[in-house]
């Protein structure tokens, strides 16, 4: 079908869009026909005309109001091949963006970390999107591509050198970030919109994926040692601890794996485990001690009513100076399901801050979806799918993009 846009970018006037929408006006491809979409039209104006300063060698995007009703959505998905979403927390503005698009044909990519709402779209739109070729992505910004590439990375060089599967991933992240008030928001909301069963649910392993590991496939053992204080040593990445992400980032790897294949690229006895890089032993304890205090205290509605008063504000974040010398370096050992054990390692790393690496991420998978190239996601005929799926294509871009993507067997 001819559609006026290629792409638009609903939500630029947040912080997050507002990063999107640079990556898109100075990195992609100077003929793509893209609009910015929102509620505010002299906001919409404003970001269009900063673009053009920025960039005066290329056209300005064109602006779409919009409000988040289900009659302007389906106009608006009716008008573009594909829609990247900012619009945040998701689990209150997204999903009638997400149902827009599923109904109409029109791709999707957005931003959202929130397992339990993605866990509920997939219920209600995967087989919706997947039966009118509408390729859906959740979860493609720092939440969750650089745990999922990475895995993918891994997992595939594994199958590719050694003919074998993959028995274990495990992953570190060291990052260097402040959260905007956008990401606050929505840690701060979880609590409040689903309830604790919901957000276990969701985050039981393979939740979300489409196949079933077989009773042979435990989660990742542990020592008592690890349980207790949350720390453990690996020998090519050394000493860890809890991740914050790492709930988050495994949903969404699980899900990979059983769409890759069945389970079969990553092997049926894949597991997954995501950490942090810990300066000592005595301060991962002490990280894994505040993560669980941490928890229980978000689980009471009057501390999260007053950390919703003095945590950034919606729409704000760290600006650009405070994130000059931010970074996330993710590193990954994949260990084969052979008798020898052998073991590759990866690393996925980014200089610069996480919220642009996030716009970078999303728009870059946009293309991927838009190129007419095949990948598993284009084989799959559509659906809610993961960035993994957008496969080798989109390593390439991010590598072209300026993310160190690397791997090797050790």
């Amino acid at each position: 079908m001819s559609r006026t846009y290629d792409l638009v970018l609903l939500g630029a006037t947040g912080y997050t869009g507002k990063l999107t929408a640079e990556h898109i006006a100075s990195a992609l491809p100077t003929d793509l026909r893209w609009a910015i979409a929102g509620r505010n039209e002299k906001k919409l104006a404003a970001i269009a005309e900063d673009l053009k300063k920025q960039n005066p060698d290329r056209s300005q995007p064109g602006i779409e109001v919009v409000q988040l009703q289900r009659g302007e959505l389906d106009t608006l998905a009716r008008k573009t091949k594909l829609i990247i979403s900012t619009v945040g927390p998701f689990m209150h503005y997204g999903t009638p963006v997400v149902e827009a698009c599923a109904i109409n044909g029109t791709h999707y990519v957005d931003c959202t970390g929130e397992v339990p709402w993605v866990k509920e779209m997939i219920d209600k739109y995967h087989e919706t999107a997947r039966a009118n070729g509408a390729i859906m992505i959740p979860q493609c910004g720092v939440d969750s591509v650089p745990a999922d590439i990475i895995s993918y990375v891994v997992a595939s060089h594994i199958c590719r050198k050694l003919n074998a599967g993959t028995s274990e991933v495990v992953t570190s992240a060291k990052i260097k970030g402040v959260p905007s008030g956008g990401t606050l928001l929505t840690i701060l909301s979880l609590f409040d919109h689903y309830s604790l069963s919901q957000i276990t649910s969701a985050l039981k392993p393979f939740a979300l994926s489409p196949v079933q590991p077989p009773p042979t496939n435990s989660s990742p053992k542990s020592s008592l040692f690890t349980k207790v204080f949350g720390v453990r040593s690996d020998q090519d990445l050394g000493l860890l601890t809890d991740w914050v992400g790492a709930t988050v980032d495994t949903a969404i790897v699980q899900r990979s794996w059983g769409l890759l294949d069945g389970g079969k690229l990553y092997g049926a006895n894949f597991k997954f485990s995501e950490w942090m890089v810990a300066k000592s032993t005595f301060a991962g304890s002490m990280v894994h001690f505040a993560m669980v205090f941490g928890m229980a205290m978000l689980a009471l509605p009057p501390v999260r009513w007053a950390l919703k008063k003095v945590v950034y504000q919606p729409g704000d974040g760290p600006t650009s100076e405070d994130t000059k010398n931010d970074f996330a370096q993710y590193k990954a050992v994949g260990i084969a399901d052979t008798d020898k054990h052998e073991r590759a390692i990866a690393q996925f790393g980014f200089k610069g801050g996480l919220y642009y690496l996030t716009g970078l991420t999303i728009a870059e998978a946009a293309m991927v979806i838009l190129s007419g190239k095949e990948t598993e996601a284009k084989k799959q005929g559509g659906g809610i799918l993961t960035p993994a799926t957008l496969g080798d294509e989109y390593v390439q871009r991010l590598r072209d993009a300026n993310v160190k993507i690397d791997v090797k067997l050790i």
